[in-house]
């Protein structure tokens, strides 16, 4: 067996399985159930060991990223060549037909990795194809990604010259707070962070106007309805770009709209650098929020990271319990008006 395949073997070893991991040849390896193969379809690129990195179906866009990152410091660990693949492996923002040429979601926002094609990839001797799970030793952490991120991830142009034109129109000149609300899903969500109600909502921006002197509001929200109430209390204040909103968490069930799914995507990655270029971000912990503090490091935007509780891990109590503590007197153990939040 040649070095590359050796290299193999040994990530192998290393990354996905346990000392309970049983070998069942020399390229196959069977742990939890699953068995793990060593790939070749050919005979090419006999020096390189290629990572296809996939996750299918995936979760939201900068879960993925979070995702293909690690998988990142992996390849450049042990100098193996990525590739990510989501034609073969499709996540939820996947289209039917090609969009900009590709049917690969990764390139409908960024580029490609690898100057190599699929197909190619396929005919190589060395391949490794990674499985969709999210391992412990993984990272959300800014800090750890950030470098990683700088090296190996472009943003498509257009989308950067789209939101530079956005600012250029809209927040240059001015001081803005950035408004990340996810409502719908987080409301219902074991285990998630509470979004806060209207009334909450209200007392902590007037608080932070008041305090910054912030001249704008910018509005990034899926919930409809939050989405309403905030753009009709803060008419004169607030800019926001047309995205998909709705009362449910019906986004990736329905198809509303051309390319609907490739839009979600879209929205979000514009609607996430506009906000890192923001003076300031009031948030839940996310992972959108992650993404602004990964290509911002420490500098701008400031981070109020919204602090009301979690919903309970038992997923039938967790249907409920956001709407009840709505309701309730705060001394009954609703939410009430007031909000903590931190700087981070």
């Amino acid at each position: 067996m040649d070095n590359a395949s050796n290299k193999l073997i040994s990530l192998f070893k290393k990354y996905y399985l346990s000392e309970e991991a049983n070998t069942l040849d020399n390229t196959k390896f069977r742990l939890n159930n699953c068995t793990y193969s060593l790939e070749s379809g050919g005979s090419k690129n006999k020096n390189k060991v290629f990572y296809v990195i996939q996750r299918s179906p995936g979760a939201g866009l900068f879960s993925n990223l979070i995702f293909v990152l690690n998988h990142l410091k992996i390849s450049e660990k042990h100098k193996f060549t990525p590739f990510i693949d989501m034609e073969n492996f499709p996540t939820i923002y996947n289209e039917p037909t090609k969009i900009d040429g590709s049917k690969n979601s990764w390139e409908y926002y960024f580029h490609q990795t690898s100057n190599k094609s699929a197909n190619e990839i396929k005919k190589s001797k060395n391949v490794i194809t990674t499985n969709s799970l999210f391992y412990n030793d993984f990272t959300s952490n800014p800090k750890k990604l950030r470098k990683i991120f700088k090296k190996k991830i472009r943003i498509k142009d257009k989308y950067l010259k789209l939101v530079q034109s956005y600012y250029n129109i809209n927040i240059k000149g001015n001081k803005v707070l950035a408004i990340h609300y996810r409502g719908t899903s987080y409301k219902t969500s074991a285990g998630h962070p509470f979004p806060p109600t209207f009334k909450q909502m209200k007392n902590i921006i007037d608080k932070l106007i008041l305090k910054n002197k912030y001249d704008k509001i910018f509005l990034c929200t899926e919930d409809k309805e939050m989405f309403n109430l905030l753009k009709k209390k803060y008419s004169k204040n607030i800019i926001y770009i047309e995205s998909y909103r709705s009362f449910v968490d019906d986004a990736f069930r329905i198809y509303p709209r051309k390319n609907h799914r490739f839009m979600l995507g879209k929205e979000i990655l514009i609607e996430a650098l506009i906000m890192s270029k923001c003076d300031g971000l009031l948030s839940t912990e996310t992972n959108v929020s992650n993404f602004i503090k990964i290509i911002n490091g420490n500098n701008k935007p400031k981070f109020f990271r919204i602090e009301n509780g979690y919903n309970s891990t038992n997923e039938y109590y967790a249907m409920w319990i956001w709407y009840l503590k709505k309701i309730l007197p705060k001394f009954l153990g609703g939410f009430g008006k007031s909000l903590n939040y931190s700087k981070h």
